[in-house]
Parts: structure tokens; C-alpha cells; sequence
């Protein structure tokens, strides 16, 4: 898939990926011939938030419409076909953003199944006026009269809305019959393919170097582990440092889990008193991150001087993490600790990401394919600078204390109640303060904000409407329990407009 910067555009690879064809993200720059060279089935031209005529525009070689190979356009890429190809494309008279009515035309190749009435979601200002010499319009709407479009003997087919999204309902009819009907996809890919090149991409690229993997015990490092322990064996060494921004009883947790199955492979490091002296005093949350980052990786290289010499360092990033830390043509939202923390000057030579292209949920199924076991596998996500970014402000000690202890009453009382379909759950500690009545006294105490999501791939979010039976009796041991605190608060608002953490 070539990217032209749409900021979701890791979802449509997603969506290809659940009709088990593989898919992956090229620059949308990348030569044909380069692009060719690697035998694809089929291409697809991402949304972007430019428009054709912009001189600013984003580049990309005409001759992947001369390839021959089956090409769909979806929203600017439609219009990108339309335009190279001599067709027309202009400002719309209104724009089209959210549900529409798509009234389908022609039910060919791509529309098959399609009702001639249904919803899609548009997201654009321009609009195809007139489709090139050899397209006939498949699909309409109010103000697209070319919501679709195809030139069946060349296999090039564009669509203005956004298939890959939950808000077209036959978005995934539509790319099933683009990969399995006009490509000829077979549909083969699992995760067990996915394991089996990278263990061998792993092998080819590390060579007979050694690899320090930064074990975290969270799901997506113990996954890097396992897979970089099936792939390397001996050259591995995975290290656990405990930065002191772990839940409650966490560290403990993971030395049980993870030194019976690694040994002499599995080190631990207590480096809390240093990742919170370099902590003291900094407030913005990007800095935060930042000191991590680095805290981390220098903690990494004289720990590992230790222990010889290594020339890889292997992180557990996934694709959620890249996309929000922006990339050339996405916005960065929030850095991430293993993405944009790292310093320029680390000792180590190469970073190995294998799971950097995955959704967490994908992560999820080849940890199980590996063998981890689902306590594992299924663990609550916890980001890499920890309790640091649930804490809206200066990190202490107290406050450490007093958001951990929050937590664990959360957690206690979810996993008690067995409600079922969430994602994630967590309690945010806030620095301001606020008057309450406790002991028929006056309190000036932090509040904890409750934060719990029901989502997919967590890319996008929605808060989880919980029994008031269990957010009250949250609230109520909060409050009793964890001093410091007189009010608890529940937030309610979606992934987006906010994130899923709060910082």
C-alpha cells in the first residue's frame, strides 16, 4: 500500500490483513520498478490529507498505472488515479465529512453483493468531476457523482469513501471482493506465516552478533522475546530494568514468569532510584518521555557492558506506537518512550522492531502461536514510561504511591465483577487539588480519574459505559484507602478526540 499521508492508514492494511492476504506500507514515492520487483498482487493508493493540485503534493511514479498490476484508489488515491489518468478533479460544491448514501450503478467486480442503497463514510473536499478515457462510474452520491469508479480490462478501480472504516458496512464485502475477485489473492497469510519470515529475516539480518532485548513483561516485549529467543537462541540475552513506574507488585510478576523460561538469559536491574532522580522537577509530559527514553537506553548500555559486547537492541514497538509519533507524513500526537525517545548517539548499532508494522490484537495471536501463555498474552497494556504518564505532573514518590495503590483497587474490583469486552483499565492521578468533606473535616486533595476503554486495535477507542454498582464501589475504596485522595472522577471521552492515556 502507498502512503500519501492519510493518518489512519495503517487501519486499511489492517482490514486487508483480516481477509488473510498480507499487506505492508511503502513510501508513496517508491519507484515502480522497485515496487515490481517484489511480485505484488495488488496495490492501494491510501487517503491523504492533500489535494491533487496542491504544489506541495505528494510525489509518486506514474508508471504503477502502466504495471498491469490491480490498483484501488481510496479517497485522495481515486482522485489520484482520476487526475493522472485524464479524468477531472475539482473543489466539490459542498463537502462531503461522515455518512452518506451511496447509490451503486454498476454492481461489477468491486460492488458485487453491494444493496444499490447503502451507508459509506466520506471524509474529502475535492471530488472526481469525470472519470478518464475507459473508467465507467460505479457508485454516486448526493454531492460525488463519481463515488466509485473502474476500468475492469486494466484492474484499476478507486472509491471516494473510506472502505476500511466500521462506518461503511460493506467496506469489507468491497475489499474482499477487490483482493479476492479482481487481484486473485488467495488468502493463505496467518500468523504462523508471519512468525516463520521473521524468524528467518531475524536470522539473516543479526548474523552471528548478540541481541539485548528489552524485556518489559508487558505483552509486546515478552512476544519480541520469545520470538527473538526461537530465531537467535544463545546470542539473546533479554533484560529486565525496573524504572519504578510499575503497577503494584509488577516487577515481582515478572521475574517469576520470565527467569524459570530464559535463566542465566533473564537479568534484572533496579535502576527506580535513578529514572526518578532524572524525573524531579519536570512537568511536560514529552519530556518526560524523553528522559525515559534515554534513562532507559543508557541503563541498557552499561548494564550490558557487563555482559560483552552487543550489537543489536530488540523493543517491543508496534505500528499504534509509530503512527503517533508521527512520521513524514503523519502528525505526531505523542512520542513514544521506544520510538522517538531513543538517543542519536546509543552504543548499540541497529534497533530490531519486528512487530512494528503489527496491531496489538495481531501481536496478541502470534504470542499464543509462540507458545506464550494467555496470562501473558492477554496481560492489561501498560505503556513504557509507566506510572510517569499517569501522573499529570511532577512524579514523587507519593504520588507514585498513591496512583499505584488506585490502580490496584480498579483492577481488583474489574477483574471481580467479570464484565466483559474491555480493553484496558487504569487510574490517573491529577497534581491540582480539590476541597472535599472527610471525618466532618475539610480535605484539599488530588483527585484519581478512572480510564477504561472498550476498542479493537487501539488505534481508535470508546469509553466503556461500566455498572454504577462498581464504579461506586471503585470510588468509595479509593477514597478510603488511598490517602491523599477525596474525589474520583470517570472519564468519558472517546479515542478520538482525546488518547487512550492521558499523557
Amino acid at each position: 500500500m502507498l502512503d500519501f499521508g492519510a493518518q489512519y492508514v495503517q487501519l486499511i492494511v489492517r482490514r486487508i490483513r483480516e481477509h488473510n492476504v498480507y499487506a505492508e506500507i511503502i513510501p508513496c514515492d517508491t519507484p515502480a520498478e522497485r515496487i515490481m520487483a517484489e511480485g505484488p498482487k495488488a496495490l492501494v493508493l491510501s487517503g491523504g490529507p492533500s489535494s491533487v493540485y496542491d504544489e506541495e503534493a505528494p510525489d509518486y511514479d506514474p508508471a504503477i498505472f502502466r504495471s498491469g498490476v490491480p490498483t484501488l484508489g481510496i479517497c485522495y488515491g481515486c482522485q489520484l488515479m482520476a487526475h493522472a489518468l485524464g479524468g477531472a478533479v475539482a473543489p466539490g460544491d459542498q463537502r462531503e465529512f461522515g455518512r452518506q448514501e451511496l447509490h451503486v450503478l454498476e454492481p461489477d467486480a468491486l460492488l458485487r453483493g453491494v444493496p444499490e442503497h447503502t451507508t459509506c463514510w466520506m471524509s474529502h473536499g475535492d471530488r472526481v468531476e469525470r472519470v478518464p478515457e475507459g473508467f465507467k462510474v460505479l457508485a454516486e452520491t448526493e454531492h460525488s457523482p463519481v463515488a466509485a469508479m473502474a476500468d475492469v480490462e486494466r484492474g484499476l478501480h478507486g472509491v471516494q469513501f473510506h472502505p476500511e472504516v466500521q462506518h461503511t458496512p460493506e467496506g469489507m464485502c468491497i475489499l474482499r471482493n477487490f483482493l479476492y475477485d479482481v487481484a486473485g489473492c488467495s488468502g493463505i497469510w496467518r500468523t504462523e506465516s508471519f512468525i516463520e519470515q521473521a524468524v528467518a529475516e531475524i536470522r539473516e539480518h543479526v548474523g552471528d552478533n548478540r541481541v539485548l532485548c528489552t524485556l518489559s513483561g508487558g505483552v509486546d516485549s515478552s512476544v519480541v522475546a520469545m520470538l527473538m529467543d526461537r530465531a537467535v537462541g544463545d546470542q539473546l540475552i533479554c533484560m529486565f530494568v525496573d524504572h519504578g513506574l510499575l503497577r503494584k507488585n509488577e516487577a515481582q510478576q515478572v521475574i517469576e514468569t520470565f527467569r524459570p523460561r530464559l535463566g542465566d538469559r533473564f537479568v534484572f536491574v533496579d535502576a527506580a532510584e535513578e529514572f526518578l532522580r532524572k524525573l524531579r522537577g519536570v512537568e511536560d509530559p514529552e519530556q518526560k518521555r524523553m528522559i525515559i527514553g534515554e534513562t532507559f537506553i543508557r541503563t541498557f548500555e552499561r548494564e550490558a557492558a557487563k555482559l560483552g559486547d552487543f550489537r543489536f537492541i530488540a523493543h517491543g514497538t508496534l505500528y499504534p506506537d509509530v503512527i503517533e509519533s508521527g512520521g513524514e507524513a503523519t502528525a505526531r500526537i505523542k512520542t513514544h518512550h521506544n520510538v522517538g525517545g531513543l538517543p542519536d548517539d546509543m552504543s548499540f548499532a541497529e534497533n530490531i522492531e519486528p512487530l512494528r508494522a503489527l496491531f496489538k490484537d495481531e501481536v496478541r495471536r502470534v504470542g499464543l502461536e509462540l507458545g506464550l501463555p494467555e496470562t501473558i498474552v492477554w496481560r492489561q497494556p501498560f505503556p513504557g514510561p509507566g506510572l510517569a504518564v499517569r501522573i499529570v505532573g511532577e512524579v514523587t514518590p507519593r504520588r507514585l504511591e498513591m496512583v499505584r495503590e488506585a490502580d490496584a483497587i480498579l483492577r481488583q474490583e474489574i477483574e471481580a465483577s467479570e464484565v466483559e469486552g474491555l480493553a484496558q483499565w487504569f487510574a490517573v492521578l491529577a497534581t491540582m487539588r480539590s476541597v472535599g468533606v472527610m471525618g466532618d473535616g475539610r480535605t484539599y486533595e488530588h483527585p484519581v480519574i478512572l480510564r477504561v476503554v472498550t476498542t479493537d486495535d487501539f488505534m481508535t477507542a470508546d469509553w466503556a459505559d461500566l455498572p454504577h454498582e462498581l464504579l461506586g464501589r471503585v470510588s468509595s475504596r479509593i477514597v478510603n484507602e488511598v490517602r491523599g485522595v477525596n474525589r474520583v472522577v470517570y472519564d468519558i471521552t472517546s479515542k478520538p478526540p482525546g488518547t487512550i492515556e492521558w499523557e
